[in-house]
């Protein structure tokens, strides 16, 4: 009954000033709900990196020619290197136990013509095996051949952003494109993939066969990068140590002196890193967040402080009637404790409401996580009762005489 009595009291003590009440309630629903939206943006964000990743396939390796390394974020190949052949590519699939699939690669910026329209776009010699390595497919059309390969066959396939440059959106099969003045036929088009993790546009490209690119477009008997597809994502580190392995013996490394002319990319390895990036941004931005759960929980000690000051005679009059030091410090926990739970409730509903608006009517994906509402709503809480227990305690030490004499 003591506590349902005090909690009529401290309703009351707190409807009494309902502008005041609102300020405090603001600070904890503004800090719940931040740190609600932030978090919800940041995984949002996590998990679009993490599916353009896993698009790519996590049993992917990519043996690049030279060493590869990061400038301003992006990996860049460093030095030419000319030791990445074709043969390479035969060896790994044939002579790797864990290697399901191989894509030899060749790709360089040229200038496409079409009628009178031209465009600055990647073409990509490679083979059949692109298409499942690299989850593309074929929106209309058809993917060239092995026997279309072997042929050294003048055909292309285009990506999405090609077909708007050149055709304008037009039906672009059948047609006749230039690269380097030499003709191809159009013989498909892929489905749109949308830029990678690098930012890279992934339609912005023609793909040829490897053959045909390496005689008749680039001129050159070597490659820059081989796609490996693992058997399964079990099997993806023996496969990179079969691979090394193979290259260093393929390319006369044999001494353990001699560094690797080539650099091998583990997808699974760049998942798990992005994973730990991603990780760590959600944990930064959602701490940020909860700093505003710290000022609204100043602002209950503040409100509380001059609650106590305003109704120092009234404790000094329940003292005199026979309150206790205890029910004093409860009456006020209380009332902070109210302040708190209501602000957070009120603040979880703002949070929700935010972060599926965010996701539906902004180009952020927004994904809310209960395990983040859950830690917002008990970090709003502990900061409430910490912020609300020293006011409590100031008002249960006061002196019974000297509170009735106060004005």
């Amino acid at each position: 009954m003591k506590i349902y009595r005090n909690l009529k009291i401290s309703r009351r003590a707190l409807l009494a000033h309902k502008m005041r009440t609102v300020l405090a309630l603001l600070g904890i629903i503004i800090g719940v709900s931040a740190v609600i939206i932030m978090v919800a943006i940041g995984r949002g964000a996590q998990k679009e990196v993490l599916s353009k990743i896993e698009e790519m396939g996590t049993n992917l390796i990519v043996v690049n020619a030279g060493q590869v390394r990061s400038f301003a974020g992006r990996r860049r190949q460093t030095g030419n290197v000319i030791t990445l052949t074709l043969k390479d590519a035969r060896a790994i699939s044939l002579d790797c136990p864990s290697v399901h699939l191989t894509a030899p690669i060749q790709s360089k910026k040229l200038q496409v013509k079409y009628s009178s329209l031209s465009t600055k776009t990647s073409v990509v010699g490679t083979t059949s095996e692109f298409q499942e390595i690299r989850n593309f497919h074929v929106r209309r059309g058809a993917f060239f051949t092995d026997e279309e390969n072997r042929a050294s066959l003048r055909v292309a396939v285009l990506g999405q952003t090609v077909v708007k440059n050149l055709f304008e959106n037009e039906d672009p099969i059948g047609e006749t494109i230039r690269i380097r003045k030499i003709p191809f036929e159009v013989i498909g088009e892929m489905e749109a993939k949308g830029v990678d993790i690098n930012g890279v546009d992934q339609d912005d490209q023609i793909i040829i066969p490897i053959n045909t690119a390496l005689r008749r477009v680039f001129n050159l008997t070597y490659l820059n990068t081989i796609y490996v597809q693992a058997k399964n994502s079990r099997s993806i580190n023996a496969a990179v140590e079969e691979v090394t392995g193979l290259l260093r013996e393929r390319h006369h490394l044999t001494r353990h002196t001699k560094p690797d002319d080539f650099t091998i990319q583990n997808q699974a390895d760049v998942l798990k890193t992005q994973k730990e990036a991603t990780n760590t941004f959600t944990m930064l931005i959602g701490s940020i967040a909860a700093i505003s759960l710290l000022v609204g929980g100043i602002g209950i000690l503040a409100i509380m402080l001059m609650v106590i000051r305003e109704r120092t005679n009234e404790i000094g009059l329940r003292m005199a009637v026979g309150a206790r030091k205890k029910d004093i410090f409860i009456q006020f926990s209380l009332e902070s404790s109210i302040l708190t739970i209501g602000g957070g409730f009120l603040g979880i509903i703002l949070g929700v409401i935010g972060s599926i608006t965010i996701g539906l009517f902004t180009t952020w994906s927004a994904s809310l996580s209960i395990p983040s509402i859950a830690v917002a709503f008990a970090f709003s809480l502990l900061v409430g009762i910490f912020f609300g227990v020293y006011p409590a305690h100031r008002a249960s030490l006061l002196d019974p005489i000297e509170a009735l004499r106060s004005e």
